[in-house]
């Protein structure tokens, strides 16, 4: 299994579930969990997310979902979970 960490960050609107979910189910990529909170008018979500059924490269899917996240005004970050825990290894 290749799981996927990945942070959707930005200003609250309408559709931001529904769009990042969308791009992932179009891609074949499974949400195993998710949590997402809106703090001041703030949105915030990460996901883990299984991406076995992706057929591109993760860098690709990196930026994929960098740039949905700049069309909708956002900060929508995608990396390994082996990157993640390394990255946030106390």
């Amino acid at each position: 299994m290749k799981k996927t960490i990945i942070t959707v960050v930005g200003k609250d609107t309408v559709g931001i579930i529904a769009k990042v979910c969308t791009f992932l189910a179009d891609n074949g990529i499974n949400i195993l969990d998710i949590s997402q909170t809106i703090v001041g008018g703030y949105f915030n979500m990460m996901m883990v997310t299984d991406a076995t059924a992706y057929p591109h490269p993760a860098a690709q899917l990196a930026d994929e979902m960098e740039a949905l996240g700049k069309e909708m005004g956002l900060s929508i970050r995608c990396m390994h979970e082996d990157i993640f825990n390394s990255m946030h290894r106390v």
